[in-house]
């Protein structure tokens, strides 16, 4: 049975249910960063079903409250929270709540929990869980996050439970269609919601004129990304960097036999038996030829077989031995320090999914599965070159008036991290024939082709005029600094990218458009941009309308939170700066600046630089 639900917003309202421990909190905790990623501004509301607090005893506000005041605010120069006493006999009332929220600040709530209202809602589902489905008698349910295994009606839209990106997807279509219609049944002419204000991202028309924020560039350039189909079977010790192109099934048990975490004695635990006799000893790769009789034990190392009849073992401190028996301590707990066979993975299970990069530990666990190969997405292949009559090779003269060519070796660097074969072009001469010849080279050599300068929005220039005979190709405005201009097409079957020539900007705009664009190529499914919250030491100046990319550096600070600052100037042609960060510190195009002791987001290096 479901209530009545009537949503008093101008915004969409969409529900996230499910069974408890199904993941409702682990999921959005996902879904948050990447909808704010691609420019959508989110409230939320979630449902307790217990007594909770949110603030701190010892604190002013805490004491004040639990004085007696039926409200409190507090607020300073970051956030403001207002707490309010309102015990109910039920549930609270969704569309109180909803009332509380400024609607103009925010594009879409999304609320968890209320799984009984008429809200529009996202089932999640875990078959392995043994619950019905909610959608079966709620009609309200829009779509089901499930895994693979999971049977669905076929009028029923699909989710993939473990990709983010595409419950992300679903949700900012929900936002386009939701507002859509909330303005045909309107049947006047508003002013356009706050939504409107950041248009939903699609492919961008082939002009120059054309600006986008970075999220839209970024999606846009996803859409047009085909993941590669070409697989290959390498080796273990050729694997790093590669990305699986089928699930790998575990052929064993992990653990392959029931064994001892610890080193110490195999037994039947019993409390009433004083004494046990000691029959023998196991050794790691050995096993005791029989079972266990009541009252005897074996001395046994970690990693060993654990012999029938026995379902404990003790570790050797909380023991006494004398005359070939052993007496046990006070504390201990039938069944301690044993690994069940297959309580890792089970034979049969997916140890890894299609999709997956693989480092050091995946290639670990595929070895210790017994796999001596595994199936791979073929690594892509991408060109680069750097053009101007400026631009001189290092180790060569420099020539009057010119600069050596950082570029080409940054974006190369950045390619092979992530498991690209490169193909170097040089420098090519700032000539139509030059051009025309080195992109044609490579558009049959490679699945992407990289450029850098040459492609600013002003006036013409070589590159521009080559592209539009080869390719189609958009330049692009990008509301960033660094790294404005910005083009991206296709060069015959070849994806293009033309960046900007200052060497930050080159790596600031790899990291938010090629490096995505590179993942999803490679077949890498799951990969999100890693985006993680720190306290700025100090006032960080930015423009509203306009993302920034600052290099700093991180640190985790006394109080157990990470802190941030800047390497300090931040010309987008100052490559040392790059060299002293280890993050870039995001400042969205909403914000105006980021006051010291405010929280802000910061991109860390770790994954490629």
């Amino acid at each position: 049975m479901t209530l009545p639900f009537s949503n008093p917003l101008s915004i969409p309202v969409l529900g996230f249910c499910a069974y408890s421990g199904t993941g409702k909190t682990t999921l959005l905790k996902q879904l948050i960063p990447e909808l704010n990623h691609r420019g959508l501004r989110l409230a939320v509301i979630k449902h307790a079903h217990h007594n909770f607090d949110v603030d701190i005893p010892g604190k002013d506000s805490y004491e004040m409250r639990k004085a007696g005041a039926r409200q409190m605010l507090v607020a300073s120069h970051v956030r403001w929270a207002l707490m309010t006493e309102d015990a109910l006999e039920g549930d609270p009332q969704l569309p109180h709540l909803l009332a509380q929220i400024e609607a103009d600040k925010v594009d879409i709530v999304l609320v968890e929990g209320f799984k009984k209202l008429q809200l529009p809602k996202i089932e999640l589902h875990r078959a392995a869980h043994g619950k019905p489905f909610i959608h079966e008698h709620d009609d309200n349910i829009l779509a089901v996050a499930c895994c693979d295994d999971t049977v669905l009606p076929e009028s029923m839209p699909r989710l993939d439970l473990n990709n983010i990106n595409a419950i992300a997807d679903y949700v900012m279509s929900y936002v386009s269609d939701w507002q859509a219609a909330h303005k045909a049944a309107q049947l006047v002419v508003t002013a356009e919601p706050a939504l409107a204000q950041r248009p939903m991202t699609t492919v961008a028309p082939a002009h120059t004129s054309q600006t986008l924020s970075v999220s839209q560039g970024a999606q846009a350039i996803l859409n047009c990304v085909t993941p590669l189909t070409e697989y290959l079977s390498l080796p273990l010790a050729e694997l790093n960097g590669a990305v699986l192109a089928t699930d790998a099934i575990s052929p064993v048990d992990v653990p392959q036999q029931t064994n001892s975490a610890m080193d110490g004695f195999a037994l039947a635990y019993d409390a009433d038996i004083a004494k046990y006799q000691i029959v023998g000893q196991v050794l790691a790769g050995h096993s005791f030829e029989r079972a266990l009789n009541t009252g005897e034990a074996v001395r046994i190392m970690t990693g060993a077989p654990i012999p029938a009849g026995a379902d404990t073992v003790v570790p050797k401190e909380l023991t006494t031995e004398q005359d070939g028996h052993m007496s046990c301590h006070d504390g201990v707990i039938r069944g301690q320090h044993v690994r069940l066979a297959g309580e890792d993975i089970r034979q049969g299970a997916t140890a890894l999914t299609s999709g997956q990069r693989l480092g050091a530990a995946e290639i670990g666990l595929l070895a210790s599965l017994g796999f001596a190969h595994a199936t791979v997405v073929k690594k892509p292949v991408v060109a680069v070159f750097s053009t101007g009559d400026e631009v001189s090779q290092p180790g060569e003269a420099l020539k009057p008036d010119c600069i050596y060519d950082a570029n080409r070796y940054t974006i190369s660097a950045m390619a092979t991290a992530l498991g690209c074969e490169v193909i170097d072009l040089g420098i090519i001469e700032d000539s139509e024939a030059a051009l025309s010849a080195a992109l044609s080279q490579a558009a049959t050599q490679a699945d992407v082709v990289i450029s850098s300068g040459g492609v600013s929005v002003g006036n013409a220039d070589y590159i521009k005029t080559v592209l539009a005979q080869l390719g189609q190709i958009n330049f692009w405005r990008i509301n960033m600094r660094p790294g404005r201009p910005l083009a991206f097409g296709q060069v015959n079957k070849a994806l293009f990218f033309g960046l900007p020539g200052n060497p930050v900007a080159v790596m600031v705009s790899f990291l938010q458009f090629v490096q995505p664009a590179l993942r999803k190529l490679a077949g890498e499914a799951q990969w999100q941009a890693k985006w993680l919250p720190a306290i700025s030491d100090q006032m960080l100046p930015s423009r509203q309308g306009r993302s920034e990319f600052l290099r700093g550096v991180y640190h985790l600070g006394d109080d157990g939170r990470l802190h941030v600052r800047t390497t300090g100037p931040q010309g987008s042609g100052m490559l040392n700066s790059m060299v002293k960060a280890n993050c870039l510190i995001v400042i969205d195009d909403a914000d105006d600046a980021i006051a010291a002791g405010q929280i802000v987001y910061i991109q860390p290096f770790a994954d490629l630089l």
